[in-house]
């Protein structure tokens, strides 16, 4: 309860300092460059959730652990959740910047890919019926999947001309002013937390759901028979 009521307190104060502790970057039209505080930590959180369900999912095909394969759906529906962020926020400052909410633009057609890539991961997960054979296959999937990660928010994005900036607050002097750097780090932080508390929470969701299942209650059955 009080780790809640800490991360909405600083939540608040991130929003708030975005807005009005920092100041506006150089170059960039009006107040668009305060979107760097919400866009960039999606994005981040994004990248977290997509490697954390890699590695769950490497966990389960070691382990067989249903536990792990919980963590490796949790996260890959979190990171596809904040990669649908990063990529509704990317496109308000794409209007406000460059005159449309979609310029396909390198990193603009990367996310979509990525949005693609890990959307297949819930139609598989759908599309198969025993649970077993859909845990492996959802597994190797996610790390196949996550191979294409850093390729397509990395690499594809630096290697073709793109409207998007490179330095984001000053493109006449690289780097952050203290101001900035401190709401920016910040925000990374409560993302962080944010991400944390969710999967937490679905986590907690998809446990008791399991124990609902059959599977479950057989071997529940079968380990107090062995107890008895």
């Amino acid at each position: 309860m009080i780790a809640k009521v800490l991360l909405t307190i600083w939540m608040t104060a991130i929003i708030v300092a975005a807005f009005l502790y920092a100041d506006a970057a150089v170059g960039f039209p009006g107040e668009t460059s305060r979107i760097l505080f919400f866009h960039v930590p999606q994005a981040w959180v994004a990248t977290l959730s997509f490697l954390l369900s890699m590695i769950a999912s490497c966990i389960y095909l070691a382990r067989r652990r249903v536990t792990a394969d919980n963590l490796a759906l949790s996260a890959a529906e979190l990171g596809l959740l904040f990669c649908l962020l990063a990529t509704a926020s990317g496109s308000i400052f794409a209007k406000a910047a460059w005159g449309s909410f979609w310029n396909w633009d390198p990193r603009q057609t990367s996310i979509v890919i990525l949005l693609m890539i890990y959307g297949a991961y819930f139609a598989l997960r759908s599309a198969v019926g025993d649970p077993e054979k859909r845990r492996v296959f959802a597994a190797v999937y996610s790390i196949l999947a996550f191979v294409t990660v850093p390729f397509l928010v990395f690499v594809v994005p630096r290697i073709t001309a793109s409207l998007h900036p490179e330095d984001t607050m000053n493109p006449a002097k690289p780097g952050m002013d203290p101001k900035t750097l401190k709401v920016f780090l910040g925000s990374l932080l409560a993302y962080t937390g944010l991400f944390i508390w969710i999967l937490r929470l679905r986590l907690r969701l998809l446990n008791l759901e399991g124990m609902q299942e059959p599977e479950f209650l057989v071997t529940e059955k079968m380990d107090l028979e062995g107890e008895e």
